[in-house]
């Protein structure tokens, strides 16, 4: 975090009051070093994880040079994967409260491209999506990117390893050449240089330290000796007992596994992997935002743009292919100026991957053997939180504000027993403490928000199939 405040750029007063109102007073380290070369209209190439803030950064950039109620989009963001998409669209629209009418419209795989086609027919002033899906639309004629004014490249690295760089380069292609183009990437393999070198202009390259990515998360690694994983992993959450975690595997089957281990040992666990219904995903996602699930056994595929604010920690069950994929993986935790705590477990056959991770992100940290049973403080707690859906969301002119009045007021539900709401186009989701959610769900069914009746129903944690 630095001490300079947004005030000191150059933005109108209602850009700053909403600022205000989302909490954002002090720029991040990527934010003061990024914005106002990005304000200015330069091409920026910069260097950061996921937790700095570059998803504000950027989304304030594209949206100081868009003129809302085109026909066409003037930002283009790309990204990897589905969930981030939805996470980075969901900010840039609560960015772009000052500026009226702004359409943000995310185009992914697993998605309707009939409702993507309708939606691109009524206008759009930024899209955020998928490489996949966007060179779908464009190539069927269904989207003209000649109005883009800022392009921007999230999570370069990852697209790149994922095998998207046909689909960037082509998509790019169709964007104008006089666009402003912004690269931001968690690593600088050559393929990400070359990217920039073919795309940008000028570009100025920024980085942040990596002090302010990873000082606050304390690193473990646990000796598993002659344990095996299932039951080291459990005795390690007994032990440490997070409020929240994300346990990484490398295949889908061994996240099905786990999480049914952990699940018979205590420790309700829930698998996310590219198997699962994207329904599915989504909800398991919103779950552990919201506080609704406490732990997740997710692939890095499944995982990558995870962005959750206070996830206390990330448990390598097995060890990445990487360095860069550890680095990735850690960089889910301590974010928003919160510590954080990465556990990594080390077998026999794990000790030369562990010996080229201590010659960088895991640098004089040394093997502890794995908790005792009697050290172990106990179950992981359950959630105190379960997430009802109401039927209705933007498209229904519905507000958070609208929610929380609706609760509050004609139900009588206490404010502080109400936790995360996000509000989508035909959904809304609620998060509640377990004990009031009986009493809002009677409460509402009976009731009416903004005049109107909406259905609502508890949500349940999606299992595999």
């Amino acid at each position: 975090m630095t001490d300079q405040a947004f005030s000191t750029l150059p933005l109108g007063q209602p850009w700053l009051d909403n600022l205000a109102q989302l909490e954002y007073r002090h720029m991040t380290p990527i934010q003061a070093l990024a914005l106002p070369l990005m304000l200015a209209g330069h091409d920026v190439l910069g260097q950061a994880g996921t937790g700095t803030g570059k998803t504000a950064a950027f989304g304030l950039a594209l949206l100081a040079r868009i003129k809302p109620g085109g026909d066409r989009p003037g930002a283009l963001v790309l990204c990897p994967t589905r969930e981030l998409a939805a996470q980075i669209a969901d900010e840039i629209r609560r960015l772009a409260r000052p500026l009226a009418h702004t359409k943000v419209l995310t185009l992914c795989g697993g998605t309707s491209i009939s409702r993507d086609r309708v939606s691109l027919g009524h206008g759009v002033d930024v899209v955020v999506g998928t490489p996949g899906r966007v060179l779908d639309h464009l190539t069927r004629g269904r989207l003209e990117l000649d109005a883009v004014a800022t392009l921007v490249l999230d999570e370069a690295d990852r697209m790149l390893e994922m095998g998207f760089i046909d689909a960037v380069t082509t998509i790019a292609r169709a964007t104008p050449a006089s666009r402003q183009t912004l690269l931001f990437s968690a690593t600088f393999p050559d393929s990400v240089r070359a990217l920039s070198d073919s795309f940008q202009r000028d570009a100025h390259q920024i980085a942040v330290a990596a002090d302010d990515g990873t000082a606050a998360v304390v690193q473990r690694i646990y000796d598993l000796g002659p344990l095996e994983r299932p039951a080291a992993l459990a005795r390690i959450l007994g032990h440490h007992c997070p409020d929240s975690a994300v346990i990484f595997c490398n295949q889908r089957e061994t996240c099905e596994v786990v999480a049914a281990s952990l699940t018979a040992a205590g420790h309700p666990a829930v698998a996310l992997h590219g198997g699962m219904a994207q329904h599915d995903r989504d909800t398991v996602l919103l779950l552990l935002r919201n506080g609704t699930l406490r732990l997740l056994v997710a692939t890095d595929v499944a995982a990558r743009g995870l962005d959750i604010d206070d996830l206390a920690a990330v448990i390598n069950y097995e060890l990445p292919r990487d360095a860069a994929g550890y680095v990735h993986r850690i960089g889910r935790t301590a974010r928003a100026g919160r510590s954080g705590l990465a556990i990594t477990l080390s077998g026999p056959g794990d000790r030369r991957a562990i010996d080229q991770l201590r010659r960088g992100p895991l640098a004089g940290v040394a093997s502890s053997p794995v908790p005792p049973l009697g050290a172990a403080r106990g179950r992981t707690r359950p959630p105190t939180m379960v997430t009802i859906a109401i039927q209705g969301g933007r498209r229904d002119k519905l507000r958070p504000g609208d929610i929380v009045g609706a609760l509050t007021t004609a139900v009588g539900i206490a404010a502080a027993d109400i936790g995360q709401i996000q509000v989508l186009d035909r959904i809304s989701f609620v998060a509640l403490a377990a004990a009031a959610a009986p009493r809002a769900l009677a409460g509402l069914g009976r009731g009416h928000i903004k005049k109107r009746r909406f259905r609502s129903y508890l949500v349940s944690i999606p299992t595999s199939p």
